[in-house]
């Protein structure tokens, strides 16, 4: 099946490529990065038609995120952390998003969706203030989409606990400079966030529990598929992409490395039976990872394109494949790494920017498996898994 946005990004691949030290070095995506992620339309695919997008499948933008991280980490991920934002801010009142696209269609939205500030009542909207951690490729956006946990009257968090996606104009927070000293994905630029008593208007929130719950599309009136797949499959769908991605490309430059590398034994690697099972193990797993990822996305794509619902069971289902194709792509990689040999860890090697990167992607909170494990484990049991943290993300 064609996906233009993908080959448009393979033509430019070796610009991607030989950007990945330079993204690095600046502690954000350079500039040209996130002007071939523009004219390749990466950040577009999950918009709304209404505003130029385009509505693409899930497949396909997690097909390239996954090819465009391969050719470098931090662009890669912040494509797909970036690039799925659009499909949330379809589900947002018409009035934000032609704030936000009416006059650029092209305009990104960073996050984090982590519920770090608390928003006060008032008439017309809220009060909100807080910090955040985490907001990749921030300096490239001009709007953003911010966890917030309902507060009351005197701003403390309400209860029971409520949260909400809270929506501001660049105007309306701070991007902490010199705050994203990290050992892998440096190049995100994944700065910190600071809103000081904004007023946030109603209309530009959205309630957390209709985007988990699938309500918010149909409200919104989104009759495309790729709209109506469970957020937990979505929002995981870019930054697990991405680690798989990157543990694609720690593959193929150990490959291109361990060509013509012979050993301080004096042993060729090609008769090195041992490096060679290596290879073949992780190329298998790392596939794997790759194909479960998007049969996930696919299964959950035709389901709702038959205008079936998710159960939580299901969800659960989806998130633990999800978790285990990054955990299983990057275990994968670590069996070649060790192997590449010290000079490997060498700065002008890119096997160890990979290998850092793919570390620093498994450690999102996304990727903890845990609750996710435990909670699947229950409703394959069908027990109902208490209400609380352990339902939280799926």
């Amino acid at each position: 099946m064609t996906n233009r946005v993908l080959d448009t990004i393979m033509e430019r691949a070796e610009e991607i490529r030989e950007l990945g030290p330079v993204n690095e070095r600046l502690g954000k995506l350079d500039d040209k990065a996130a002007k071939v992620l523009r004219d390749a339309a990466v950040i577009r695919m999950l918009q709304p038609a209404a505003h130029g997008g385009l509505e693409a499948h899930p497949r396909d933008f997690a097909e390239t995120v996954m090819g465009i991280a391969a050719l470098d980490g931090s662009t890669g991920w912040v494509a797909g952390i970036v690039g799925l934002h659009p499909w949330e801010m379809a589900m947002a009142d018409p009035k934000v998003q032609q704030e936000i696209w009416g006059d650029d269609p092209d305009t990104w939205i960073a996050s984090p969706y982590a519920p770090m500030g608390v928003a006060r009542p008032v008439d017309g909207g809220y009060i909100f203030n807080g910090r955040w951690q985490f907001s990749s490729g921030t300096d490239h956006c001009d709007w953003i989409f911010l966890g917030a946990m309902l507060g009351d009257k005197d701003g403390k968090v309400a209860q029971p606990p409520n949260s909400l996606h809270m929506i501001l104009p660049r105007s309306d927070y701070e991007i902490v400079e010199d705050s994203w000293n990290v050992a892998g994905l440096k190049g995100t630029g994944s700065k910190d966030i600071i809103v000081r008593d904004a007023f946030v208007p109603e209309y530009r929130t959205i309630p957390f529990s209709k985007i988990i719950d699938g309500t918010a599309p149909r409200e919104a009136g989104l009759t495309n598929p790729t709209f109506l797949v469970p957020f937990s499959c979505a929002f995981p769908l870019g930054i697990t992409s991405a680690v798989i991605g990157i543990a694609e490309g720690a593959l193929a430059h150990h490959l291109a490395y361990q060509r013509q590398r012979v050993q301080i034994t004096g042993t060729k690697i090609k008769d090195d039976p041992y490096v060679l099972y290596a290879i073949s193990e992780a190329a298998e797993e790392i596939k794997a990872s790759r194909t479960a990822l998007i049969d996930n996305a696919s299964r959950m794509y035709d389901k709702a394109a038959a205008g079936e619902e998710f159960s939580f069971a299901e969800r659960a289902a989806g998130r633990r494949t999800q978790v285990r194709a990054a955990w299983r792509a990057v275990q994968a990689m670590n069996e070649i790494v060790v192997r590449s040999g010290g000079n490997a860890m060498r700065t002008d090697n890119p096997i160890q920017r990979f290998w850092r990167d793919a570390h620093v992607g498994l450690a999102h909170a996304i990727h903890v498996p845990g609750a996710v494990y435990h909670v699947s484990a229950l409703t394959d049991l069908d027990i109902e898994p208490p209400q609380g943290p352990m339902r939280s993300m799926i």
